[in-house]
C-alpha cells in the first residue's frame, strides 16, 4: 500500500534543512527542526485527546505561528484539517463545525468569542492556541497540554487519496459545503507551484499575508514555500505600509496576494522611502486589472504572475509562468500535470471541448481536482464530468495556450479575493421585515475588485420604508464582514426573462457604476 502525507512537507524540510529559518512572525523565529518538533508534540497531544487517523479537526487561527504549528500537528496525528474562515459569524462557523463532523476545534484565543460560541452551538470540544487567557467552556490550551508531551516519532502514515483538508465553499445554492482535498492533491499542488510554476529557491523569503485559512494562502504561500525549504514571514493583518516595511526589514523577495493587496502596496509605495527587492510576485483570487499590474511592475521593478484556481482545484490550475512568459490579462498556462480546457457549457452530460479561441466553460482535469463535496454525492456528480471539474467560469484558451477568464456562469461575487454567493446574502436580506424581494449582484470596485450590491424591492405593507443605510447596518449584524452589502438600491420591479427569472445581467448593467 502506498502512503503519502501533507505533513511530509514540514517533516522533510526539517530533515533536509534543520537549521534553516522556516517561520518569522514578530519576535518569533523558528527553524524547520524547531517547527517540526513543536508540531509533533502537539500531534502527540491531539492523539492523547482522542484524535484518530481520519478524524476532522477544525482550526480557527489568524496568520500567527499558531496556525502552521497546529495545522501540521493535525496532519501529523493523521487528522483532517478543517480551516474556519475568520470572517464568519458564530452561526456560520457553527454550521462548518456541524457539517464537517469536526471532533475538536483548535481556536486562537484572539477569536475565542466567536469560536467558543460556535463550538457550543455545534456541541464540539474546544482547545485554545495562542496567548494564555481565562476562558470558559474549553478543554485547555494546546501549548500547555503539549509542554511535557513526548513528540510523535514521525507523522502517521496516510494513503494518497485519504482526505487531508476540507475547505468550505458555498455553492450556487448559497449553502456552504466542504470540498475534500486529498494528500495527493495538496502535496502535488505545493510541489508544482514550488518547482515548476514559480521556481521557488531555498534562499527565498516569502511574505505570508494571504489568510492561511484560505486555499491560496495555505497552498501557495505556506506549503509551496516550505516544500522548497524557503522561509515564510507572517503578517497577521495586512496593511500596505506595514507590509512594505516588513518586507524591507526581513529581505522578503516573494509576494503572493489578491488584487486588493497590490492596490494597497501601490498606494503605500508613494510614501515609502525604500521598497523591497521582489523577485517573484503571484496574483490570484480575482482578476488583476491590467493598469494595476502595469503600475506595480513599474514601481517595484518585477513581473507579476497572475494565476487562476479554486478550492476544488487545490487551488492552482493555471498561472503565468517564467517558462512560458507572462501575458497581461490572462491567467497563463496550466500547471504541470494538469489540463485546463474550454468546453461547451450547454452540454452537461459530457465534456465537449471547443477549438482554440472560442468562448466556453473552463474545465480542469488532473492531480489537483478534489475528491468531491463532503457527504454531498449529488453536488459532486454535478461538478465532475468524465473526470473533469466544471468550474462554472467562462473563458478562452488561445493558440499559444494562454487561458483568459471572461465571465462567470455562476453569479459569484469575488470581493477582495473572498467568494460571496448572492443567494446566501439574499436569503438573509429577505428576513428583513421591510424587504419583499432581494437580488444581489457584484459591481466593479477599484479597491476590492467587486463590491456586493443589493437591489431590493421594499415591502409595501411595511410600517416604514427602509433606507439603504438601515439595511446595510441590519445586514452587517447577520452576515460575515466580506458578505454584507456596502451598496443598496431600491427598485419597483426587476427585469425578468421568459422563465420569470431575474435578469441579473441587466441589473449589473444598470447599477454597475458608482
Amino acid at each position: 500500500m502506498s502512503t503519502l502525507s501533507l505533513a511530509a512537507i514540514l517533516a522533510e524540510s526539517a530533515r533536509y534543512h534543520p537549521h534553516r529559518t522556516a517561520l518569522v512572525e514578530g519576535d518569533v523565529r523558528l527553524t524547520f527542526a524547531e517547527m517540526w518538533h513543536q508540531a509533533r508534540r502537539q500531534a502527540a497531544t491531539l492523539t492523547r485527546l482522542g484524535i484518530r487517523p481520519g478524524a476532522r479537526v477544525a482550526l480557527m487561527a489568524p496568520n500567527t505561528a499558531e496556525f502552521p504549528r497546529a495545522y501540521y500537528a493535525i496532519l501529523a496525528a493523521g487528522g483532517v484539517v478543517v480551516p474556519v474562515h475568520l470572517l464568519l459569524t458564530a452561526q456560520e462557523a457553527a454550521h462548518v463545525l456541524r457539517d464537517s463532523g469536526a471532533e475538536l476545534l483548535l481556536c486562537h484565543t484572539a477569536l475565542a468569542e466567536t469560536g467558543l460560541q460556535a463550538a457550543a452551538e455545534a456541541g464540539v470540544r474546544t482547545v485554545t492556541v495562542g496567548p494564555r487567557a481565562e476562558l470558559p467552556c474549553c478543554d485547555g490550551r494546546l501549548e500547555d497540554l503539549a509542554a511535557t508531551a513526548p513528540p510523535l516519532p514521525t507523522y502517521v502514515a496516510r494513503g494518497p487519496e485519504d482526505p487531508a483538508v476540507v475547505f468550505y465553499t458555498s455553492g450556487t445554492t448559497g449553502t456552504p459545503k466542504g470540498a475534500v482535498l486529498s494528500h495527493l492533491n495538496l502535496v502535488m499542488n505545493a510541489t508544482v507551484n514550488a518547482f515548476d510554476a514559480n521556481h521557488v529557491r531555498p534562499d527565498d523569503v516569502a511574505l505570508g499575508a494571504l489568510p492561511l485559512f484560505h486555499t491560496f494562502g495555505q497552498t501557495v504561500s505556506m506549503n509551496s514555500t516550505w516544500r522548497a525549504g524557503a522561509a515564510l514571514v507572517l503578517l497577521p493583518r495586512f496593511d500596505g505600509a506595514t507590509a512594505i516595511e516588513l518586507m524591507v526589514r526581513e529581505n522578503v523577495n516573494t509576494f503572493h496576494g489578491v488584487p486588493t493587496m497590490y492596490t494597497r502596496l501601490l498606494e503605500a509605495a508613494r510614501e515609502a522611502g525604500t521598497l523591497p527587492r521582489l523577485r517573484l510576485c503571484v496574483s490570484g483570487g480575482a482578476s488583476l486589472p491590467p493598469p494595476v499590474l502595469e503600475a506595480f511592475e513599474d514601481s517595484f521593478g518585477t513581473v507579476v504572475y497572475e494565476g487562476y484556481g479554486l478550492s476544488e482545484t487545490s487551488p492552482t490550475a493555471s498561472v503565468n509562468q517564467p517558462a512560458f512568459g507572462a501575458r497581461a490579462g490572462t491567467v497563463g498556462h496550466p500547471v504541470w500535470g494538469v489540463d485546463v480546457e474550454i468546453a461547451r457549457p450547454e452540454v452537461t452530460d459530457r465534456v465537449a471541448l471547443v477549438p482554440a479561441g472560442e468562448l466556453g466553460e473552463i474545465v480542469v482535469r488532473g492531480h489537483n481536482v478534489f475528491s468531491g463535496y463532503l457527504d454531498r454525492p449529488e453536488a459532486t456528480a454535478e461538478a465532475l464530468t468524465d473526470g473533469w471539474f466544471r468550474t462554472g467560469d467562462l473563458g478562452r484558451k488561445d493558440a499559444d495556450g494562454f487561458v483568459s477568464i471572461v465571465d462567470r456562469t455562476k453569479d459569484l461575487v469575488i470581493r477582495g479575493g473572498f467568494n460571496v454567493y448572492p443567494r446566501e446574502v439574499e436569503e438573509v436580506l429577505l428576513r428583513h421585515p421591510a424587504v419583499a424581494e432581494a437580488a444581489v449582484i457584484g459591481v466593479p470596485d477599484p479597491l476590492h475588485g467587486e463590491e456586493v450590491c443589493a437591489v431590493l424591492i421594499a415591502d409595501k405593507d411595511a410600517a416604514a420604508a427602509p433606507s439603504a443605510e438601515e439595511v446595510i447596518a441590519w445586514s452587517k449584524q447577520r452576515l460575515a464582514r466580506h458578505k454584507y452589502p456596502r451598496r443598496v438600491e431600491f427598485v419597483d420591479s426587476y427585469p425578468l426573462g421568459p422563465s420569470h427569472k431575474v435578469l441579473k445581467r441587466e441589473l449589473r448593467r444598470r447599477f454597475g457604476s458608482p
